[in-house]
């Protein structure tokens, strides 16, 4: 049978524990995806275990495919760049560094990236974590341009800046025109806002949209279908902001080859599918 897997590029995420970078990338060819979102992850692609043959066999297997990646995926889970500690933020730009320049040397279009995350209980002002965002974007902004690549700011959340607006507000103070969007659906969806309207709103910058489901009483990147996301109305709101660029499936499930298939046929049906 044959899926619409054309139409989406695919994360990774649900097979960082399982396959490393090459051959998750083969085997998600053999199920029709060619563009892609790799997650960094240790035994997956980690940047301090990258070695020269690892990343050549990564270039070799992407150009005789005729595959794409598109983003690298920094873990959020593990690092933050508007950490209290000093040592944690400086701990957390070292990677980031060098997770830029494997971008770089991938060729990849973007390094998705997150604001950082306060203290649930106990944030810290606003303005500090704003001022230590900034100082993560002053050092990793010129290491992207060298090397050929660019920094897209998600939506998440977890981020001291969880919605679109207040991310979007931070980004314009920030004053760069090199910074763009990636605008998660179920992200923004878990925090209340209408997916439609909060494309709109982020189109100036938008670079990318990562689509998945949810409910708003459970934060979850489930397959399309097992949440209450409205994916109507999307497609047609990318066609008029003429967001050309294939949304990417950050389905996370331990079924995930049915489950991204599933998903990407559900989604083609609702008008996400490509000429």
């Amino acid at each position: 049978m044959k899926h619409n897997t054309r139409s989406f590029a695919c994360n990774t995420y649900s097979y960082t524990m399982s396959h490393p970078a090459a051959d998750c990338l083969a085997h998600l060819a053999d199920l029709g995806f060619s563009e892609f979102e790799l997650m960094m992850y240790p035994g997956h692609l980690w940047p301090p275990e990258a070695d020269a043959a690892q990343l050549s066999a990564l270039r070799g297997l992407v150009a005789a495919r005729n595959l794409r990646i598109v983003t690298l995926n920094m873990p959020n889970v593990d690092m933050n760049i508007a950490g209290a500690s000093p040592e944690m933020r400086s701990h957390t730009l070292g990677l980031l560094r060098r997770i830029v320049a494997l971008a770089g040397e991938l060729g990849a279009e973007g390094v998705v990236l997150g604001p950082g995350k306060a203290n649930p209980l106990f944030p810290a002002p606003a303005e500090q974590l704003e001022g230590y965002f900034f100082a993560a974007l002053d050092e990793l902004l010129p290491l992207a341009r060298k090397g050929g690549t660019a920094l897209w700011i998600e939506n998440m959340p977890f981020a001291f800046l969880p919605g679109i607006d207040a991310l979007l507000q931070s980004v314009e103070r920030y004053g760069s025109d090199d910074l763009g969007i990636v605008y998660d659906v179920a992200n923004g969806h878990f925090m209340g806002e209408a997916p439609v309207e909060a494309l709109r709103r982020c189109a100036k910058r938008l670079k990318l949209v990562h689509l998945s489901d949810t409910r708003r009483d459970l934060y979850r990147h489930d397959p399309i279908g097992a949440g209450d996301v409205p994916f109507e109305g999307i497609p047609q709101v990318l066609a008029e902001l003429g967001h050309a660029r294939r949304p990417v499936l950050e389905i996370i499930s331990r079924d995930a080859d049915r489950d991204l298939l599933m998903s990407s046929d559900r989604l083609a049906a609702m008008g996400f599918a490509r000429a």
